[in-house]
């Protein structure tokens, strides 16, 4: 069996986040346009990030704030797609909970997620 390195499936959001590079003394604005399970798009304008950089994302879901390592695997003009790097099942959780999060306020179920949210916090 051949096995792809295709994408996961992206969600499409708008969603205001703060990052640190590793490096870095100070926090960084951009936003999350779009995301998976294995990363997101980034959107920063005068960036310079640099490929393989790993910055920690920092945002909010449902009144908590989150935060979950990540690493720069392209850029463009616009911004760069990032792959998470979950430390443990928590932080595949964190991003698997802003997912749907996003999904469920579409679909107008946002009473149930925030009783699964203060369930799980």
């Amino acid at each position: 069996m051949q096995t792809t390195n295709l994408p996961a499936p992206r969600t499409p959001l708008y969603l205001e986040v703060q990052f640190r590079r590793n490096y870095a003394r100070q926090d960084t604005a951009g936003i999350l346009k779009n995301i998976s399970l294995s990363g997101a798009f980034l959107e920063i304008s005068n960036h310079d990030l640099h490929l393989d950089e790993k910055v920690n994302l920092t945002f909010i879901v449902g009144s908590r704030e989150r935060k979950i390592a990540a690493q720069i695997v392209w850029k463009n003009s616009m911004g760069a797609g990032i792959r998470f790097l979950p430390l443990n099942n928590r932080d595949v959780q964190i991003v698997d909970d802003l997912i749907y999060y996003v999904e469920s306020k579409r679909m107008g179920h946002r009473g149930i997620l925030d009783g699964i949210l203060k369930k799980v916090s």
